[in-house]
């Protein structure tokens, strides 16, 4: 026996993991609950790290922590078994994209599995394998079933690979390629990249959750991986109901045909919560190797970390901030450092982005979950409690969240046609920026007592939040947002804003254009469809006719 390898304990085989080998005693954790074993009861070592089995019928399904279905309500909670992706009855098509007597190598593609999944699953050949193939003719035939042999290898639709150990890629592309999430406040301030990281940390009722369903929903990802990581059971419940019912803009089919649930609850054992998330990336990395772009959804790492905190403390490990492990930073940069664009074994351009939801006790942002998560990430989505407690969602803080690509990723905008991406985000972080500093001061002072051209200022940060960054996630026009939908929402608040300035100078009180009606401006986000930018530029034309109407 090794560290770290799995064995199946008593008559139940329930798994177990290796966590302790001192002067010949070994110490197992076990993953599930370990009622009914006894001394005496047998320890079955399987030779290998826990390792996940990847194939056919991962899209759309429902998963534990250790990738093993819980579709069949009634009994997923009933330890011990092998029931990882295994459907020996089943059947599925297959259909081969290469030929028999030609040299394939590690990535290649032997054929593909289709006509259930709602994205081809492509047959690779596995990693240090390589030489002739011989491969079967086009056919129906069960997941475990030699479909191809690559330098004397068999080759099945399924493999199985240790869940915390990287797949290998050919190269890491350093080139920069958005990723829309269909949420304003992210796509216009705090962008993230295909393959980027970004943690989202927030206190209790500030709407995580609701925040990462959104993403899930609407991001423009080929596959999505959702681990729910020691969250409320009715939470992941909602999470699934809600992909049930959401049709997928791009086939008309329901989402959850390429999205992969891991439910890894908070009544779950904690070996299983900590593995979901090693579960997660590694079912990531594996469709990012098809060539497919994915998200990695976690909610939440704190939970993960709190699982970490556990497992160290009845190992004897000596604790530090918090009681947490000492490894804690380490265990956090290796989990994101599995994101990333890349190009794959097999030649194809992939991705894994990694979007990370952090819940820190109280609300307190220096605990040591967010704290080194922060050093970790390239975007940070802060959620804030005011914001919150305002009725403003995403209650996303611009003046404490950030993203490393903005720059670079305004030069992609350039590139793909929107060369005034970079200018627009740089315009309204400075307004929003300049409107919280006068609100501050307003408060102390009165707003009366200030110039007309700062009262303007902070009007114009009110119509960007009101107008902008607010976004109903129940809205059929709002809870998704195009891009050219949110530049035209920005410029039409830039030019009513420009208006106002332009009538201040010519005498107009600020007083006067305070309170005129701009609900035409502030409710073209609700009532234009969401990808509707003509509809957002006749309501601006809307709000500079009724400022031409003042006195």
């Amino acid at each position: 026996m090794s560290m770290f390898d799995v064995v199946a304990l008593g008559e139940r085989r329930v798994r177990g993991e290796i966590v302790s080998i001192t002067n010949g005693r070994i110490t197992i954790q076990a993953y599930e609950d370990t009622g009914g074993l006894a001394p005496g009861a047998s320890v079955v070592a399987e030779g290998a790290p826990l390792s996940a089995r990847l194939g056919p019928g991962l899209l759309g399904g429902i998963f534990d922590g250790l990738l093993r279905p819980l579709t069949d309500a009634g009994t997923w909670l009933v330890p011990g078994g092998e029931r990882q992706v295994r459907d020996t009855e089943h059947c599925w098509s297959f259909t081969p994209s290469a030929s028999s007597g030609t040299s394939l190598k590690s990535g290649d593609e032997i054929g593909v599995v289709g006509g259930e999944d709602a994205l081809p699953l492509r047959v690779l050949v596995p990693p240090g394998v390589h030489g002739l193939a011989e491969i079967i003719a086009a056919g129906t035939y069960p997941e475990d079933e030699v479909i191809a042999s690559v330098g004397g290898v068999d080759i099945t639709m399924v493999t199985t690979w240790p869940v915390r150990r990287v797949r290998p890629f050919r190269l890491r592309i350093d080139d920069v390629e958005g990723l829309h999430t269909g949420q304003r406040v992210l796509d216009l301030l705090v962008p993230v990249a295909r393959g980027g990281t970004a943690a989202v940390p927030g206190g209790f009722g500030t709407g995580k959750t609701v925040l990462l369903q959104q993403i899930a929903k609407w991001c423009d990802a080929d596959v999505i991986v959702y681990v729910g990581c020691g969250e409320r059971g009715n939470e992941m419940a909602d999470v699934v109901d809600d992909l049930e019912a959401l049709e997928d803009p791009r086939t008309g089919d329901k989402l959850t045909r390429r999205t992969v649930v891991i439910a890894n609850t908070s009544n779950m054992p904690m070996m299983a919560r900590e593995a979901s998330i090693h579960t997660g990336v590694t079912v990531a990395e594996y469709f990012r190797d098809m060539g497919y772009h994915v998200v990695v959804i976690a909610d939440s790492t704190s939970r993960w970390a709190e699982a970490l905190r556990e497992f160290s403390s009845r190992t004897g490990a000596l604790p530090v901030e918090e009681g947490y492990p000492a490894g804690l930073a380490s265990a956090l940069a290796d989990f994101y450092a599995r994101a990333g664009l890349v190009v794959t074994l097999g030649g194809r351009r992939g991705s894994v982005t990694i979007i990370g939801a952090v819940s820190p006790s109280g609300g307190d942002m220096t605990e040591p979950v967010t704290a080194h998560t922060q050093r970790f990430v390239r975007c940070l989505w802060t959620l804030d409690r005011d914001l919150a407690y305002a009725r403003h969602y995403p209650a996303v803080t611009w003046a404490v969240s950030f993203s490393l690509d903005s720059k670079a990723l305004g030069l992609w905008h350039s590139r793909r046609g929107d060369p005034d991406w970079g200018r627009r985000r740089a315009r309204i972080t400075a307004m929003l920026a300049e409107s919280d500093r006068l609100t501050s001061l307003a408060e102390l002072v009165g707003v009366e007592s200030l110039p007309d051209a700062e009262r303007i200022a902070i009007l114009a940060g009110r119509l960007l939040r009101e107008s902008v960054l607010q976004q109903n996630a129940l809205s059929a026009n709002d809870a998704f947002c195009s891009a050219e939908k949110g530049a035209a929402l920005v410029d039409a608040v830039l030019v009513v804003v420009e208006r106002c300035s332009e009538l201040v100078t010519a005498g107009v009180s600020a007083a006067v254009i305070g309170d005129a009606d701009f609900g035409p401006l502030i409710r073209s986000a609700q009532e234009c469809a969401s990808d509707d930018a003509e509809g957002v530029r006749g309501h601006q034309q809307i709000m500079l006719a009724r400022l031409g109407e003042l006195p």
